[in-house]
């Protein structure tokens, strides 16, 4: 992916896309394609994951990605902002349904997968404990962990939120199998449905071929324990990869 660096972003209009640069990051990839499957375009902008940024925090507020900036608008940044952004761009199609039971669970599943204290959160901070115990930590890490919230003390409590939150999203996957869904909510994508395909990656990524991302990255999403990826189940993949068969594009860009 070609992308424009911070100053030459600034300098045009239209939308635009903060990325960190070189890396399949989920909330990255989850903003790319929701945006891809509405047919709209973006220009990619450099983020150094982990890093200073000061050009960034200047021009966004703040020092991490995706940030969305369109036009002249305020910076967009958080995942729910982001997702309401492309669906009043693009209402059609829609990924937020328009039945209010319905939106309801779309939305809570979504934050489970992509919010605070989610599947992205918490399986984040067991990808950062190890790396915090070593004798001296890169800088990049220890801003991370800062940021958020990646402390010793939170990676047991991270565990078992997370095999909680796996367990309750093949529960749900298996009560729309039976009703003749292969989605999480109704009978068409939804948010919820593309959030876990990209997000299970951190668990167990697609293969090379189709996701080139850096060994050490690879290493770290499949570093996984036991306990953790016993949540991981063959439903949940399975409906990753109906979501890359039919709604996802690969072989991924970033």
């Amino acid at each position: 992916m070609d992308y424009l660096s911070v100053a030459q972003a600034r300098e045009q209009g239209g939308l635009r896309l903060v990325l960190t640069a070189g890396v399949p990051g989920p909330w990255g990839e989850s903003a790319k394609a929701i945006l891809a499957y509405k047919g709209i375009d973006f220009a990619p902008v450099f983020q150094e994951g982990g890093g200073i940024n000061a050009e960034l925090k200047d021009w966004t507020g703040q020092t991490s990605a995706p940030v969305a900036m369109l036009d002249d608008l305020p910076p967009v940044s958080h995942w729910l902002d982001l997702l309401h952004l492309a669906e009043r761009m693009a209402p059609e199609p829609p990924l937020l349904p328009e039945n209010p039971d319905d939106r309801m669970q779309v939305l809570g599943l979504s934050a489970m997968i992509a919010g605070v204290d989610g599947i992205g959160w918490n399986r984040r901070v067991q990808i950062l404990d190890p790396m915090l115990g070593m004798a001296n930590p890169p800088e990049s890490v220890v801003r991370m962990a800062k940021k958020y919230a990646c402390t010793a003390e939170a990676t047991p409590l991270a565990t078992e939120r997370l095999a909680k939150t796996l367990a309750l999203l093949d529960a749900k996957l298996q009560r729309q199998s039976e009703e003749g869904s292969p989605y999480f909510v109704g009978a068409v994508p939804s948010a919820a449905d593309f959030y876990w395909a990209n997000f299970a990656a951190m668990f167990k990524p697609l293969p090379p071929e189709v996701n080139p991302m850096p060994g050490y990255m690879r290493a770290s999403y499949e570093s996984a324990d036991a306990a953790t990826m016993s949540g991981f189940s063959e439903r949940l993949e399975q409906h990753r990869d109906y979501m890359y068969a039919h709604h996802l594009t690969l072989p991924l860009d970033f």
